[in-house]
């Protein structure tokens, strides 16, 4: 395809026409040690947390910061790099002088690349040159849904400006889309997004069609697409739209198979997986969790085989086959116990120790064992880092369930009411569903300590 005579650089768009290759930030990935970028990810926002800034922080700024495509981050990462590692620089921590990468004196005539800074914005961390392209780089009705369905995950309609690779802008964009819908999973749950969120997939998978001749830049839109099919079918999964859920999750393994992208069918599999435990096909479960697991050995993950043991034993419990249940988990719990890894894929970043006993929780509840699903689900509330509301309000919820059926009413009217406060932030028609289950095992016991507040606070919850 022969590319368009060069045009002269606009005051927004840099000029791309000898882009200097990134040089990785090694200082900074010695600084991460043993931590996976997820969990390094999570550290991050901690210290953010204690010096009261806001981060977005997530495996894939680690990878891009390792990568040397950030080459200074913004003032925000400044202060909360430099609380994390007192007595250090910028540059000790391998980073460019902000005036060197700005552009001022040491390049005069053009604006920084769009991976050479990290913009500022009063919200978030997005560029505004891709987001921009993505934009302006469509026509007609297709830019118009961009604007629209894009805005609400906090990438708004910018000014007007052209770029000359509007694929690759579109491709950042598709992956900002995915780490914001992420977030905002994790803090406020699937009920408010899912609508929101299938707009921008379509508008992903119309940029995916119009094609490229990159080939990296298209297996990266490729996968990005996938990627974002999965996180909008865990929406729909979450908010008990269930056919949905199987829609999209098929889609994005149609999709990892026309790229031939193992570390994405394995995903789409895994999600597969839950989703059939949760519909009430168990069957479908173990085998969606064990095809997982073959695409997904070749990629050197203990920790994604442990969740995809987890996925396998959460199908052999809803079975009823508690020695098939035992084997699973006991795989699951030796895999996790290898540590982090390289290969560990970034959308992992919330499988942690909290998420190994929820689920584990979860599949001793299926096998009538109250007891043992109270004990790993009260460690699981207990371990889950803060940033993960949603998930603090899944684990309570499944306690104060265990609870009940534990012969625990007192206990668990504590748990329940406990979830009921965290599901002001929360919106979650698949921890609503727990809670009313609860609910209604509790209304015999109405008398015991703190039951009738419970079921009263419930009760006003849902109206």
């Amino acid at each position: 395809m022969t590319s368009s005579p060069p045009s002269p650089p606009s005051p927004y768009v840099p000029d791309t026409t000898a882009p200097p290759s990134p040089r990785p930030n090694l200082a900074f990935r010695q600084l991460r040690g043993q931590r996976s970028p997820g969990e390094f990810a999570a550290a991050v926002r901690r210290a953010a947390r204690e010096i009261g800034e806001r981060v977005s922080c997530d495996a894939r700024y680690i990878g891009r910061v390792e990568a040397g495509e950030i080459r200074c981050p913004n003032y925000a990462y400044e202060r909360v790099f430099l609380h994390m590692f007192p007595g250090r620089s910028l540059a000790d921590l391998g980073f460019a002088p902000r005036a060197a990468v700005r552009g001022r004196g040491a390049r005069p005539s053009a604006p920084p690349a769009v991976h050479e800074y990290e913009y500022e914005s009063t919200h978030h961390e997005e560029s505004d040159v891709r987001r921009r392209a993505f934009m302006t780089g469509m026509t007609g009705s297709t830019a118009t849904v961009a604007v629209a369905t894009l805005a609400p995950f906090g990438i708004p309609a910018l000014p007007e400006g052209l770029d000359r690779h509007p694929a690759r802008a579109g491709v950042g964009a598709v992956e900002e889309a995915i780490r914001r819908i992420r977030l905002l999973d994790d803090r406020h749950g699937a009920d408010g997004l899912y609508r929101r969120a299938a707009a921008p997939l379509r508008t992903a998978f119309e940029l995916l069609d119009a094609g490229t001749a990159q080939h990296e830049v298209a297996e990266r839109l490729q996968a990005g697409a996938g990627e974002l099919a999965i996180s909008v079918g865990w929406l729909a999964h979450d908010s008990g739209r269930f056919d949905d859920a199987r829609s999209h999750y098929a889609e994005a393994l149609a999709t990892s198979r026309m790229a031939g992208d193992e570390a994405l069918e394995a995903h789409a599999f895994c999600n597969t997986a839950f989703l059939a435990r949760d519909a009430g096909r168990p069957r479908e479960a173990v085998r969606a969790a064990q095809a997982a697991t073959r695409v997904a050995t070749p990629l050197g993950s203990p920790r994604l085989l442990s969740l995809l043991a987890l996925r396998e034993a959460g199908g052999w419990a809803g079975l009823g086959d508690r020695r098939a249940c035992e084997r699973s988990l006991a795989r699951a719990q030796a895999l996790f116990a290898r540590g982090v890894s390289e290969a560990d894929p970034e959308w992992m970043s919330f499988y942690g120790e909290a998420e190994l006993e929820g689920l584990e929780a979860q599949c001793w509840s299926a096998l009538g064992d109250w007891t043992r699903a109270v004990r790993h689900a009260r460690r699981a509330a207990a371990l889950q880092d803060p940033h993960f509301t949603r998930n603090i309000a899944l684990y309570t919820a499944e306690l104060a369930d265990d609870l009940a059926r534990a012969g625990h009413p007192d206990e668990s009217a504590a748990a329940g009411s406990h979830a009921l406060s965290l599901l002001r932030d929360v919106r979650s028609s698949r921890i609503e569903s727990m809670l009313a289950t609860t609910a209604r095992v509790l209304l015999p016991h109405r008398r015991a300590a703190g039951v009738a507040a419970f079921l009263e606070a419930h009760s006003a919850s849902r109206r």
